[in-house]
């Protein structure tokens, strides 16, 4: 696989930013073949547009996923019409061009990349599907609305369809339909977490074992010097529960070894995504990664900035490191075919 030119950035960062990352059918395919491609729609957006592209090796050159469920910026036009404040709270609520590090490092790494273009104010695909906060919701069952308490995330206003923001209020001029909400269910959410699964498994079955590393970004979270500066990554693992442990300390070592503060499971640990595809009984593994946004962004958060560079070096060593320690760590016949 071509490399990122790092040297090259500007200009490769202005292409893949109007047309997004490289995961649909134009992805070299240089070293075997690949399944995956485009799937789902999102309901409302022109036809054409997926609601995720997938770009999985055959075989595979390494045991590891990246996925991107947060950075989708493929809004429907009703949006402007039901929407409050959506160029403010479309910022808030997308982890803002993480994507081109994910392509960046994928390209770089060889590593498996699942991007979700379907924007999180359509529905977050990092919560369970039953998170809904069912006032929202008209034209459904009233006994289900009632039978069916908010989940926890729901009730924040972050729920499987975000509901408010702090200092923006009320998101929506209207309430959704259930049928609505059932579309954005089984043409987005469904699909995707099928592809995952079904990505996941490849590895899995070729390597013996598979991690995903399921890629955000995060606001900054305080000053960035003195003894309490505020960590640029850190490393979710719901404690424990959805990956090695060996894993996740390689991955903090990773961190260190680079120069860069990191923090591991505060204040993010991991959400759905983790839950659902996070087996290591069964040899799949799963990390969150949240990067701060101004190690990446400008100054206002809002464009690449001349940080990106670093961090897809950073995340290109931590994706070599993790399929390093994977393999190793299941001394696996198959690494050597």
């Amino acid at each position: 696989m071509a490399s990122f030119d790092t040297d090259a950035i500007p200009g490769q960062l202005a292409r893949m930013a109007e047309t997004g990352p490289a995961t649909d059918e134009s992805r070299s395919t240089e070293g075997g073949k690949r399944p995956g491609g485009r799937g789902g729609r999102i309901p409302g957006v022109p036809a054409g547009q997926p609601a995720f592209t997938l770009a999985l090796r055959d075989p595979g050159p390494l045991p590891v996923l990246l996925a991107v469920p947060h950075a989708g910026r493929a809004y429907p036009a009703e949006f402007a019409l039901t929407m409050r404040n959506q160029a403010a709270a479309c910022l808030r609520l997308e982890d803002r061009f993480v994507d081109l590090v994910a392509d960046a490092v994928a390209r770089e790494t060889g590593a498996a990349l699942l991007v979700a273009h379907a924007p999180r104010a359509v529905i977050d695909l990092n919560r369970a599907p039953d998170d809904v906060d069912w006032d929202m919701v008209s034209g459904g069952p009233a006994e289900r609305r009632m039978r069916h308490a908010a989940g926890r995330r729901a009730r924040s206003g972050l729920g499987l369809v975000p509901r408010r923001l702090p200092g923006l209020g009320e998101l929506w001029k209207r309430r959704m339909t259930h049928d609505e909400l059932a579309a954005r269910i089984a043409h987005v959410h469904e699909p995707y977490h099928s592809a995952l699964a079904g990505a996941l498994e490849h590895l899995r079955d070729r390597w013996g074992a598979a991690l995903l590393i399921d890629l955000h970004s995060m606001p900054p979270l305080g000053p960035k010097r003195g003894a309490d500066a505020a960590p640029d990554f850190v490393v979710g693992d719901r404690f424990g529960a959805s990956c090695d442990g060996a894993l996740s300390a390689a991955a903090l070592d990773h961190f260190a070894a680079c120069g860069r503060r990191a923090a591991h499971n505060r204040p993010y640990a991991g959400g759905y995504v983790l839950d659902r595809h996070g087996a290591s009984s069964r040899g799949m593994h799963a990390l969150q990664v949240e990067i701060c946004r101004s190690a990446y962004l400008d100054a206002q958060l809002r464009e690449p900035g001349p940080g990106l560079a670093a961090v897809v070096r950073v995340m290109s060593g931590l994706v070599r490191r993790m399929a390093e320690e994977l393999v190793a760590g299941r001394s696996l016949p198959q690494a050597a075919e």
